[in-house]
């Protein structure tokens, strides 16, 4: 009788905005979907349902009682977000909103543009759920111009994508090609009086197009930067893949300008501005996953240098078990970050991924019993249940001032970005004497090193073993790809490196990927971490005490333990996950 009666009912036309945060059954009866009867049936059904442990939607057990449909569900969603329910003729789309939707755009965020404001520049797009607002944000600030939204059946979008976008693909080198043509006017080095030019020109659907492929198509190849370099005769872009830059296909020249100020536009960076340095920051949404770019721009001889720093939360394993520790090591480093005081240094080059190490130490203690504040520059990444804060050098805000008030705020655990100078050292040293557990970074080699680095701030070495529980060294090395991985007997040079013979490894098995089109035929697909962890025991306070050399200290933690860089990338080796020339590449000769 319900069904009979839901299928006769049909759709009030009510103003998206008069619904707005309504309760999903007033949403329905408004839209003349159900009748407060049905809405109260269902409710009392979901009611019972509570009682035995089913935590069922109530949608979803309208849907079952059938009462509504599943676009029923779409239209009252729509309305509780404002958003107006729209079922189109995909033959009524003008050729214009296709143009103005880029094929990258439609298919990463799976939208289908439904009408096109050419006087306004208004785009008015369809969307599958209302729970992809943030494509309409993105679109905004991609493409420039306003975006409207509705919300539309999602087999109607597939097909508008489907038949509308079919050969629309476009490669980076058709793109290329595309702009040589393109004449967008000329920009001294000092042309700084007439920005609307420049900003016109920048808003050019072209450029708008080429930013957006480039940067979707980083983002999907899991680049970690992007590069706009330009020189005297040509502008090049790369792509950092893997910690390897690689050369991309170079925008014409004569485009220089209007891209870095498209990208300046982009990151709210003034583009009349050409003779300092600036940083800025894009957030888009690519997935359902949020991605955070870090613009820098520096000038340079030839014009403006841009590098996009790529954070993809989706492409980061914040979890302790997925950063690369063997078991040993896992087991080892779980023990040193559950310890209740003590200083605990992360230590490497840039992008060796320390950063990843610590947010992964933390996420690991983050519980409603810990209280953990960081300090960092910058936050890379937002992590629920952390008291993260941003240092700011206008401001004077530095590590040290922050350290000194955190001492204030109760905290269990800290991490400090980086030790850069004396002053943040004896405050974390402070904060460790009086029973905090604090965590940070440092830049050197391997980790007994580090010891002579803290001594030469000027940390009293006294200080340092009553504070230090362990230094943790650590590499990036990169992953053979799984899709061209083969079987490889590696000469007596590659051997050498490693400081083997032939009969050392006569049982070993040697990987090595020959290239394929999943990794770009870089034979490479993804990183790996590998660790040097040193403990601090009675032995090694002992030596640091005595101002042992970084020789000795390394010769007694191996005594006692510590696997080196180079062996920890041998292991590697061994199970086939790297290959010789990564870890020769990234790691130094034990002596």
């Amino acid at each position: 009788m319900a069904k009979d009666s839901a299928t006769k009912r049909k759709s009030k036309s009510v103003d998206p905005s008069q619904l707005k945060g309504r309760r999903f059954g007033r949403v329905l009866t408004k839209l003349g979907l159900l009748t407060r009867d049905q809405v109260h049936e269902a409710l009392a059904v979901q009611k019972v349902a509570k009682k035995k442990g089913d935590s069922k939607k109530v949608g979803a057990i309208m849907l079952e009682m059938g009462l509504i449909e599943e676009n029923d569900i779409l239209k009252a969603l729509a309305g509780q977000s404002g958003l107006a329910w729209k079922e189109f003729d995909i033959d009524s789309i003008p050729q214009q909103a296709i143009e103005a939707l880029p094929v990258e755009s439609a298919t990463t965020y799976q939208i289908a543009p439904i009408e096109y404001d050419e006087g306004s520049k208004t785009l008015t797009v369809a969307l599958k759920s209302p729970d992809n607002f943030r494509a309409v944000d993105d679109l905004r600030l991609l493409m420039g111009f306003k975006v409207n939204a509705v919300v539309s059946p999602g087999d109607l979008i597939d097909k508008v994508i489907k038949e509308k976008y079919a050969s629309a693909s476009t490669s980076m080198a058709d793109m290329m090609a595309d702009l040589d043509d393109v004449d967008l006017g000329s920009f001294g080095d000092d042309d700084s009086s007439d920005l609307s030019k420049l900003a016109s020109a920048a808003s050019d659907n072209k450029i708008v197009r080429l930013l957006n492929l480039v940067l979707l198509q980083a983002i999907r190849d899991k680049a970690s930067d992007i590069h706009f370099e330009p020189f005297e005769e040509e502008f090049k872009m790369r792509y950092r893949i893997d910690g390897v830059l690689y050369e991309m296909v170079p925008p014409p020249m004569h485009l220089a300008m209007p891209i870095v100020s498209r990208i300046k536009i982009m990151a709210n960076l003034d583009i009349s501005e050409r003779r300092l340095p600036q940083d800025g920051r894009i957030e888009l949404s690519v997935g359902g996953s949020p991605v955070d770019l870090r613009v820098s721009v520096l000038p340079t001889m030839f014009g403006e240098s841009v590098v996009m720093r790529v954070l993809d939360r989706s492409n980061v394993q914040l979890s302790m078990d997925k950063i690369g520790l063997r078991a040993a090591d896992y087991e080892k480093m779980s023990d040193i970050i559950h310890r209740p005081n003590g200083i605990v240094v992360v230590t490497g080059p840039t992008g060796s991924g320390k950063t990843t190490t610590l947010y992964s130490a933390l996420t690991e203690l983050n519980d409603p019993e810990t209280k953990i504040l960081t300090a960092e520059d910058p936050v890379e990444y937002d992590i629920d249940g952390l008291i993260q804060c941003q240092i700011n050098t206008d401001q004077d805000l530095t590590f040290a001032k922050l350290l000194r008030s955190f001492l204030r705020q109760d905290p269990d655990v800290i991490l400090v970005g980086e030790i850069r100078d004396l002053e943040t050292a004896q405050i974390a040293v402070q904060a460790s004497l009086t029973g905090h557990l604090v965590f940070s970074t440092l830049h050197t080699n391997d980790a007994p090193s580090t010891v002579l680095r803290l001594v030469d701030l000027g940390v009293e070495t006294f200080l340092i073993t009553a504070t230090v529980e362990a230094i943790v060294a650590q590499r990036l090395v990169r992953r053979i790809c799984n899709g061209c991985k083969e079987e490889y007997v590696p000469n007596s040079e590659e051997l050498l490196e490693l400081k083997l013979r032939p009969e050392d490894v006569e049982d070993r098995t040697f990987f090595r990927g020959k290239g394929c089109n999943q990794c770009n035929n870089s034979g490479y697909r993804g990183r790996l971490a590998i660790f040097e962890i040193m403990e601090f025991d009675d032995a090694v306070r002992e030596l640091v005490l005595s101002q042992a050399s970084t020789a000795v200290l390394r010769v007694e933690a191996q005594k006692r333990g510590m696997r080196s860089l180079r062996e920890c990338g041998l292991l590697a080796i061994y199970d086939g996950q790297t290959t010789i020339d990564e870890v020769v590449r990234e790691t130094m000769i034990d002596d």
